[in-house]
């Protein structure tokens, strides 16, 4: 027969094991929670909220501050970033950069930004459904819109792009300016919703929580282990 398992020795290893796993894995750990448990956990807050038809209480307040600020000049600079972040840059972006990926025989990466950028389409309308969250209605927008509200479907699209990019960089010299500048377009082009009326900052702050929590989950399934973009194993 064994000798009976010492508890405190067993203990012991389990917790040499902890320690290991958390020495090796402590910055995917960290983008995991960083990147998709925040994000969800803010999305799921958002949602009950939208769902239970309350007020959340920074919208009224953010939309008077934004109408307060309308200007001749900055109608013009902000439509043109609501026009970016959707049909006149992002939409046709994501299919150049998917393509491209393609022709270049980067397969895996062009996998993860083809399943990223059409998923989280795919995403933003299907909670736009299941929310139908109305429009907001504190004065007659000059560029209104007709669809649901919740998520907006520009921050979701303009945030999964840049997270894409910024994946598909991050091992390159060129990670912090691409990290700066989507940073820049994706706020850029989340104030242009707000400032046209068209959006509740719930809506802009529930879009980028659940782009950010879909690419982070889209690229962990895709460069699982130890693979990462720009591998020349992984063609």
């Amino acid at each position: 027969m064994h000798p009976p398992a010492d508890p405190g020795a067993a203990l012991a290893d389990v917790a040499r094991d902890v320690v290991d796993v958390l020495r090796r894995r402590a910055w995917r750990l960290a983008l995991v929670f960083a990147c998709i448990v925040a994000p969800l956990w803010m999305f799921g807050e958002l949602a009950d909220e939208v769902r239970d038809q309350d007020m959340i209480p920074f919208d009224q307040p953010l939309l008077r501050l934004a109408q307060a600020m309308a200007r001749d000049g900055f109608d013009h600079a902000f439509l043109w970033l609501s026009k970016l972040g959707y049909l006149y840059f992002v939409v046709p972006f994501d299919v150049v950069l998917v393509v491209v990926l393609a022709l270049v025989r980067r397969h895996r990466e062009s996998a993860f930004a083809g399943i990223a950028l059409a998923g989280s389409a795919l995403l933003n309308l299907g909670a736009k459904q299941s929310f139908a969250r109305a429009r907001p209605t504190l004065w007659e927008s000059i560029a209104p819109e007709a669809t649901y509200s919740f998520p907006s479907g520009h921050a979701m699209g303009s945030m999964t792009l840049a997270c894409v990019v910024i994946a598909l960089t991050w091992q390159t010299r060129w990670r912090w300016p691409v990290a700066v500048l989507s940073g820049l377009f994706v706020v850029g082009v989340g104030l242009s919703r707000i400032y046209l009326g068209v959006h509740y900052p719930s809506d802009i702050l529930a879009g980028w929580a659940a782009a950010s929590a879909w690419v982070m989950a889209v690229y962990l399934l895709a460069f699982r282990g130890e693979l990462r973009p720009w591998h020349p194993r992984q063609r």
